[in-house]
């Protein structure tokens, strides 16, 4: 039975060895008039206190659906969940009712979402939807909320804020409607944050000061942190440890350092050398051949076996599983050693 809101709100504090939020082995299906799509196929990752788990993989590889399935904001139907679990603060969110998830949402768990023109309310004034978190959440007058709504925007460093908290969303540019939808996201301060694909679209120097800005937010309140990118450049100073994604699945889960020095799967591997580098002006860029699979027909065996240069006859016949490397590290790959040695491929 669903339990209330009452009754399994986490409570605040320590978690001794326990993760913040952990992902166990999570399915999540999408039924289509052209079949069953099993868009997440047995994911599992955690997030601690303080940490940056990024999230890495190519369109379609399961990124946001995860992030979606932890939120609680996938529909239901055309989606399922037949398997797997998602603790935060060691209480399984998919056996609460909806009234507690909705508490948890927002407050104890945020998301920023990839596309803030889509995201933001059009015909409502920006400091009208910040300060909605206020009157919902905490019962503030519009006066109140309108206030921590400038205060919030100062936050992010947009300039001028009591003037522009009047404004609309398109009034604003692509670095900073991203900078509202931060400030929409860290309102309630929430002990974890997931940033889907926050600086897609963005120049590269408002990139990077959107990554510096979600840095320094989390040193300042030990937030979690959960990176949804599939550009392992936006990911090098800011991240903790990489899950990489393909297909549905973890082919990857490492310490950053460790991915950067040495891939332990081929398609980790391809995305770190399609990276575009200054010592290797006039070289041509390497691409992954090939397009990532057809869900409702993922290839025998390992998903990645048609585009890799390591493949072998039992990639075909057998689906690797998360090989453990070391305490820290894994990969799906029956050949991770020859990859992480470049021996052959």
């Amino acid at each position: 039975m669903k339990k209330t809101a009452a009754d399994v709100l986490p409570t605040e504090g320590g978690l001794g060895n326990e993760p913040l939020l952990a992902v166990d082995d999570l399915h999540v299906e999408f039924t289509t008039r052209q079949g069953v799509v099993k868009a997440v196929n047995g994911v599992s990752y955690d997030l601690r206190a303080g940490e940056t788990l990024a999230v890495l993989g190519e369109s379609g590889s399961g990124k946001s659906v995860t992030a979606q399935a932890i939120m609680g904001i996938l529909d239901m139907p055309p989606a399922r969940i037949p398997k797997g679990a998602i603790r935060f603060r060691g209480t399984d969110l998919l056996k609460l009712s909806e009234e507690a998830r909705a508490q948890i949402r927002g407050q104890r768990v945020a998301m920023i979402f990839q596309d803030a023109l889509s995201a933001l309310n059009p015909v409502f004034t920006v400091g009208w939807q910040i300060g909605e978190m206020f009157r919902v959440h905490r019962g503030m007058s519009r006066k109140d909320a309108q206030k921590r709504a400038v205060e919030l925007m100062d936050r992010v460093r947009i300039p001028a804020a009591r003037q522009r908290v009047h404004d609309f969303p398109h009034q604003f540019s692509g670095g900073m409607r991203q900078r509202i939808m931060i400030a929409m996201s860290i309102a309630l301060d929430p002990e974890v944050l997931i940033a889907d694909e926050p600086t897609t679209a963005l120049d590269v120097t408002v990139q990077a000061q959107i990554m510096e800005l979600l840095a320094e937010l989390q040193r300042e309140s030990n937030m979690g942190l959960i990176l949804i990118t599939h550009d392992l450049g936006v990911v090098a100073d800011v991240a903790d440890k990489i899950a990489v994604m393909y297909g549905g699945r973890i082919v990857e889960n490492a310490q950053v350092h460790d991915v950067y020095r040495a891939p332990a799967h081929p398609y980790s591997k391809g995305l770190l050398e399609s990276i575009p580098r200054v010592d290797l002006k006039g070289h041509e860029l390497y691409a992954i051949k090939g397009l990532p699979p057809n869900l409702l027909d993922m290839p025998p065996g390992c998903a990645f076996n048609p585009r890799c240069p390591y493949r072998q006859d039992n990639c075909v016949s057998s689906e690797p599983p998360l090989y453990e490397i070391n305490s820290t590290r894994s990969s799906a790959c029956h050949y991770w050693r020859e990859v992480l040695d470049g021996s052959h491929g």
